[in-house]
């Protein structure tokens, strides 16, 4: 108990874990995960020595089914995770619930993270409540568990800030000539394990997404303000050994780097910053092509997606964050007011296809929460009462929690009170865009359905097969269109209002709801 006393972060760690541990059998796969794992299963082949030297060795049997649009998408988290999603597969637990847990396990220790970095400007209280608004948005906690792609990003970039920032304090401390390098830092870590840390998360970081190397320009512009006379030897090794083994890590990772390591990064970050693709948005109450959305796509976003206390937070303690804070702790604030500023601008003036809502830069969350910690702080040391402060601050918590109650196991589709909640978003803005109300509807059908039915499924029929018992025959509705007959039943969600323009006449057999937000539907041909 003394232990959990001195670490309030390991309260919520547990709590989350706990929560987690009851509930991550409910998601359902979502629209991009299926082809994923298969790339991820497929990655074995790139290190096996006897496929090296077998005569025939094709890197690209290492990208899996779907190559062309996997394999310039960096492998590192699927390699990391994928034998210990096997070893849980091996007790019997199946591919997506096992993916799953592994995923949100994961965003865990991305909630640490954030803790620990907070840690640099305030009490361990205020970082912990700093921490537990982070984890308890609906819209992370949700993305937590089916997205294995934009958390573990955020995960490790958030770690090769904090680590590399604690690495340059390591270097700051050290001896000049060079006797006291295994000193330990604040953080509790040694020079060298500072530097490890640092060079692996941004190196895997790196690999997930090209935008991983922004971290270490943070952490370079933060090394170059800590350069002394005496010390810059030690910094140019450590540094060089940094970027060495950030490049080595992200080339041992990255399969698709191997036979031209340069040029084939060049060309993926160009791919990736255009991030070309023909799929349609709601925004708005209008639909856009993901390249044509309006500027205040990003900011109206931020706005709706985030519980109504978060900017109010963030606002304040940006105030108190900077007025507190000795120079060197405004360097870094300002250092991590830039991980969220640098990224948003180039959405904003760039615009860049977007499309999922803004999942591809969550990466830039942990900052906003990081400020609200200065909040918390003041808080704490303002009321005297334990009680009082541990209340107020469960009220400000308290939006993210009844949210995602109510919203299980689609939580992602969250929309604060300024939007209508999410309820008042649908038929606005893309809501359950991810298909994983497919499990729940197919098992629903499954067990109310006339034995032997067809279900036409309009989008992704692989999710829904996978769910799907041989009571039912799922029937690709695209492909198999004109096999459509009076009885049978179609499979459609509400992207985009897909739902309004597919046998629109047809009655509904059931609906994945929350609220009066519909998600899909599977209707009755007459």
């Amino acid at each position: 108990m003394q232990k959990f006393r001195q670490h309030p972060i390991l309260i919520l760690l547990t709590i989350n874990i706990v929560v987690g541990l009851f509930t991550f059998r409910s998601y359902g796969f979502s629209w991009d995960e299926p082809l994923f794992y298969d790339y991820a299963n497929a990655l074995g082949y790139a290190y096996s020595p006897s496929e090296w030297f077998s005569g025939n060795f094709n890197l690209e049997n290492s990208y899996g089914a779907s190559g062309t649009d996997h394999a310039n998408r960096g492998p590192a988290y699927i390699l990391i995770a994928h034998p210990v999603v096997s070893l849980l597969e091996a007790t019997g637990l199946d591919n997506a619930s096992a993916w799953h847990l592994i995923n949100f396990l994961t965003f865990q220790l991305g909630v640490y993270l954030l803790y620990r970095l907070a840690k640099k400007w305030m009490s361990k209280p205020a970082a912990t409540a700093a921490a537990a608004l982070f984890a308890w948005q609906p819209l992370l906690w949700g993305h937590a568990f089916i997205n294995p792609k934009d958390p573990p990003f955020l995960v490790f970039f958030l770690g090769a800030m904090c680590f590399g920032f604690e690495m340059v304090d390591s270097i700051a401390q050290t001896d000049p000539k060079g006797l006291h390098n295994n000193k330990l830092n604040q953080a509790g870590t040694k020079p060298l394990g500072s530097m490890l840390l640092a060079a692996f998360f941004l190196g895997i970081a790196t690999s997930i997404r090209v935008l991983g190397p922004l971290a270490g320009v943070l952490v370079g512009i933060y090394a170059l303000s800590q350069f002394k006379k005496d010390t810059a030897p030690i910094f140019i090794k450590h540094l060089a050994a940094y970027a060495l083994l950030t490049i080595l890590t992200a080339f041992i990772v990255w399969p698709y780097l191997w036979t031209n390591p340069l040029q084939k990064f060049i060309e993926v970050f160009g791919f990736m910053s255009d991030n070309p693709t023909q799929l349609k948005v709601l925004f708005n109450g209008t639909v856009y092509l993901a390249d044509e959305l309006p500027r205040r796509y990003l900011p109206v976003l931020l706005g709706f997606t985030l519980t109504e206390p978060v900017w109010l937070l963030f606002g304040i303690g940006l105030i108190l964050g900077f007025w507190k804070s000795n120079n060197k702790q405004r360097l870094l604030l300002m250092l991590a007011l830039l991980w969220f500023i640098i990224p948003a601008s180039f959405v904003i003036l760039r615009k860049p296809p977007m499309y999922d809502g803004f999942r591809h830069f969550l990466f830039i969350l942990p900052p906003v929460f990081i400020f609200t910690g200065f909040v918390f702080d003041k808080l704490f040391n303002a009321l005297k009462t334990r009680w009082v402060a541990i209340a107020l601050a469960g009220i400000l918590l308290a939006p993210g929690v009844y949210s995602a109650m109510q919203l299980h196991p689609y939580e992602y589709a969250y929309y604060n009170s300024f939007a209508g909640g999410t309820s008042g978003a649908f038929r606005t803005y893309e809501t359950e865009y991810w298909l994983t109300c497919y499990r729940e509807a197919v098992l629903k059908f499954d067990r109310n359905a006339p034995q032997g039915s067809q279900l036409f499924v309009k989008r992704e029929p692989y999710i829904a097969a996978y769910y799907a018992t041989p009571h039912i025959a799922i029937r690709d509705y695209r492909a198999e269109f004109g096999q459509i007959r009076s009885g049978d039943f179609v499979l459609v969600n509400t992207r985009t209002n897909e739902d309004l323009q597919t046998f629109s006449a047809a009655p509904v057999f059931l609906s994945i709801q929350r609220g009066t937000a519909t998600f899909c539907k599977i209707k009755q041909i007459p």
